[in-house]
């Protein structure tokens, strides 16, 4: 019976991006691309995003799909919801791999963020991304989901999920990898976070900037293939 592998997209992202992923994971895993809600023109949750809500989102898809004890890869966002499900659900998790997530938050940290997802400012800026954001999330939902991401960052800027305290209590097998050239995420905030947590490596990808679709698909699934299913390499 095959383990079953969970791949969680990023803020603004979507399931699509691990179409190729998928297709070479299926002979090994059972695997799993939700969506999370406001993404890819799903449904609002009822309260404000916040990495909770995702959070309960993935417990109760899960549930819903009776699985127990998955592997979870997560991108960016997807990485800090997989670390936080792990910490409070660690019976329902056998590993954890993240790529490109930040594990460092403050006021600060946020409001820079934030201050690069205005949704009139970055159609004026990049109206090709823009072009792409309606196309995933419906032209009729990007600019909702780009302001209620801002929320959910400043959120977590104020309170952060994954404190030293919580990263210090994961038990699961932890993997963090970051690309050497990743204007948001730091191969040092990534090393700290690593020595948090009991049993994480650490990993750090050749000319690699942020965004998924620009990653060297080869060598991820190389790395993701090691980590989740060493005897099959």
């Amino acid at each position: 019976m095959m383990d079953d592998l969970i791949l969680l997209h990023g803020a603004l992202g979507h399931p699509g991006y691990f179409d190729w992923y998928v297709g070479q994971l299926s002979s090994f895993f059972n695997v799993h691309t939700p969506a999370f809600a406001g993404h890819a023109q799903t449904a609002f949750p009822s309260s404000p995003l916040t990495i909770g809500i995702y959070t309960e989102q993935l417990r109760a898809y899960c549930e819903a799909n009776r699985l127990q004890k998955v592997h979870l890869f997560g991108y960016s966002m997807g990485g800090y919801v997989a670390l936080a499900y792990a910490a409070q659900y660690p019976d329902q998790v056998k590993s954890v791999l993240t790529l490109a997530t930040k594990l460092e938050w403050s006021p600060d940290v946020a409001a820079k963020e934030v201050a690069m997802l205005q949704p009139d400012v970055v159609a004026q800026k990049v109206p090709r991304f823009v072009a792409a954001l309606a196309d995933t999330h419906g032209p009729a939902q990007w600019k909702g989901l780009m302001t209620a991401v801002s929320g959910m960052l400043e959120h977590l800027g104020a309170h952060p999920e994954l404190t030293d305290e919580v990263l210090q209590t994961i038990q699961t097998r932890v993997q963090l990898m970051v690309g050497d050239r990743d204007n948001m995420v730091t191969v040092a905030e990534t090393y700290r976070a690593a020595g948090k947590i009991r049993n994480a490596g650490l990993a750090v990808l050749p000319d690699t900037v942020h965004p998924f679709e620009k990653m060297d698909r080869e060598l991820l699934l190389l790395l993701m293939m090691r980590f989740f299913n060493k005897e099959k390499i």
